[in-house]
């Protein structure tokens, strides 16, 4: 169903090539958005626009790295440019870097994970709302934080504090710009069936591995890009105008405490 409220507005969804990124960028367009996708591999971002140009033209890649000041900007003013405006920034870029204990755990590893997972955030947060301030307040920032932010398995500690990190920029970031209008909120997805998810099971038994995970989630599946991205649509949208600083799981009811028969 399109969302009319939402058709010509402008989106800008980093880590949008593929997996929960590209099912926004496609739910975007179906709504009448217009949507800048951005990542650091050109050819994948090439072939997202590719795929994605089958449901509207109104949608352009920009290469960047969002844990550089500089290409976080230029991410911004190039879609300004582009488009006229901003409405929605999905910061989704993200990365699982290693999981292991923290004896064998690089100090390289954490750099790279806070960099891109928190730094990164900041950066996209911080050129956004000063775009949506130019413009006179208003707009809506979603954040793809985890059900490891509050969560925890062997070898995530490095990856769940940096989600974690995300839930409590949210919190924060949306005291300090309510007063503009802005809204800003987190996602936190379970198991998701990515291409992310997929590399942790690239082995011939996938699918042996992956079923204590669909155990573990009392709807008994695995959830879809296509289940994070709705919800991002609602938080980015006025149907969620009265909500602001919150960390929603979409993750089937994983994370609810208790155990599994």
């Amino acid at each position: 169903m399109t969302n009319e409220a939402m058709k010509g507005k402008v989106a800008i969804i980093t880590g949008g090539a593929t997996g929960i990124g590209l099912a926004t960028a496609a739910l975007f367009l179906q709504q009448g958005m217009k949507v800048a996708i951005a990542g650091r591999r050109k050819e994948e971002g090439d072939k997202a626009v590719a795929q994605l140009k089958k449901i509207s033209n109104e949608i352009i890649f920009i290469q960047t790295d969002i844990s550089d000041s500089q290409q976080a900007a230029h991410l911004v003013d190039e879609t300004v440019r582009r488009f006229g405006r901003l409405d929605v920034a999905f910061n989704n870029a993200g990365i699982e870097g290693l999981f292991t204990s923290i004896t064998n755990m690089p100090e390289s590893n954490f750099d790279q994970l806070m960099n891109i997972n928190v730094k990164g955030v900041w950066l996209s947060s911080k050129y956004a709302i000063e775009q949506f301030q130019r413009q006179g307040g208003g707009g809506a920032i979603v954040n793809t934080s985890s059900w490891l932010a509050r969560g925890a398995f062997s070898g995530s500690a490095v990856y769940s504090a940096s989600k974690a990190a995300l839930d409590g920029m949210t919190r924060a970031l949306a005291v300090e710009v309510a007063q503009y209008g802005i809204r800003i909120n987190n996602v936190q997805p379970g198991y998701i069936k990515t291409p992310m998810f997929d590399r942790f099971f690239e082995t011939e038994n996938a699918e042996e591995l992956k079923a204590p995970l669909i155990k573990q989630t009392p709807l008994n599946r695995l959830g879809t890009p296509e289940d994070v991205a709705e919800m991002v649509l609602w938080l980015s949208s006025g149907a969620a105008s009265f909500v602001t600083g919150e960390c929603i799981t979409v993750d089937g009811g994983l994370a609810i405490g208790g155990q599994r028969m």
